[in-house]
C-alpha cells in the first residue's frame, strides 16, 4: 500500500511529495525545497519515516519543481528521471531564476530519460509514466493503478489547470493532455497536483470550469 507525504515548498507553494510502499523504499518527485530550511524538512520525513529514497522523479523541470534535485541526488546518491525535453525547460530556468530570487544550481543530468508508457518501479510497486504535455513541452504525470492515485504535476489542479500561456506551453496540446489522457482515468483515482490540495477525477469531471472550455481547443 502506497502512503503519500507531501510538503509544499517555495514561493510558488509547490508540492513536494515523498511516496512510500510496505518496503519502505520511496520515490521523491518535484523536489521544491529551495533553501536550507526546507532541505531539512525533506530530510527528517524521510529520516522519521525510516525511508530509502530510490527514485527522483520530475514531472516537469519548471523553476519551482527543481530546486532540491541537487539536493536529493547528492544527499541519496541517485540521478533525476524526466522527459528528455525538460532538460532545455530546466537549463532556460536556470537563466531567468534571479528574475525570482532563486539561486539554484544545474540538477545533475539523468542517466535514464522517461517517456510514456513506461514503469518506474520501486519496493513492491510501480508507477506507469503517462505523457502530458502543453503545460510544458515534456511534462509528465505518474499513475499507479492498484492505488488509484495520479500525481499530475502543473496538468490538473482542484478547480482549475496548469498554464498553458508560458514559453514552450501549447493550449492545444494542453488539452489534449488534459481531455485525452487525465480524463481517462476512472472517476475515483486521487490526483495529488503540483499546487493546491488534493482532489478526484471524477469530481474534476463534474465541476472543473476549464474542462467546458477544452472544446475551444480542438
Amino acid at each position: 500500500m502506497l502512503k503519500v507525504h507531501k510538503h509544499t515548498f517555495n514561493p510558488f507553494q509547490e508540492n513536494t511529495y515523498i511516496i512510500e510502499d510496505e518496503s519502505k523504499e520511496c520515490v521523491i518527485i518535484d523536489p521544491g525545497c529551495s533553501n536550507e530550511k526546507e532541505r531539512n524538512k525533506l530530510a527528517q520525513t524521510i529520516e522519521d519515516f525510516g525511508l530509502k529514497p530510490v527514485k527522483l522523479l520530475n514531472t516537469h523541470c519548471h523553476i519551482d519543481h527543481f530546486p532540491g534535485n541537487k539536493f536529493v541526488c547528492d544527499t541519496y546518491n541517485l540521478l533525476p528521471e524526466f522527459h528528455e525535453i525538460e532538460l532545455q525547460v530546466m537549463y532556460a530556468a536556470l537563466d531567468y531564476q534571479t528574475l525570482f530570487g532563486f539561486k539554484l544550481e544545474a540538477s545533475p543530468e539523468p542517466a535514464n530519460y522517461l517517456n510514456d508508457g513506461d514503469e518506474v518501479k520501486f519496493g513492491k510497486s510501480a508507477f506507469k509514466v503517462f505523457f502530458v504535455p502543453g503545460h510544458s513541452p515534456g511534462h509528465l504525470a505518474f499513475y499507479n493503478e492498484t492505488e488509484k492515485i495520479v500525481i499530475s504535476g502543473d496538468v490538473l489542479f482542484q478547480g482549475s489547470v496548469g498554464r498553458f500561456d508560458l514559453p514552450g506551453a501549447d493550449g492545444k496540446v494542453f488539452f489534449h493532455s488534459l481531455t485525452k489522457v487525465m480524463m481517462a482515468l476512472p472517476d475515483d483515482v486521487k490526483v495529488y497536483s503540483g499546487h493546491g490540495p488534493e482532489t478526484f477525477i471524477g469530481i474534476e469531471r463534474r465541476n472543473n470550469p476549464f474542462l467546458k472550455s477544452a472544446a475551444s481547443f480542438e
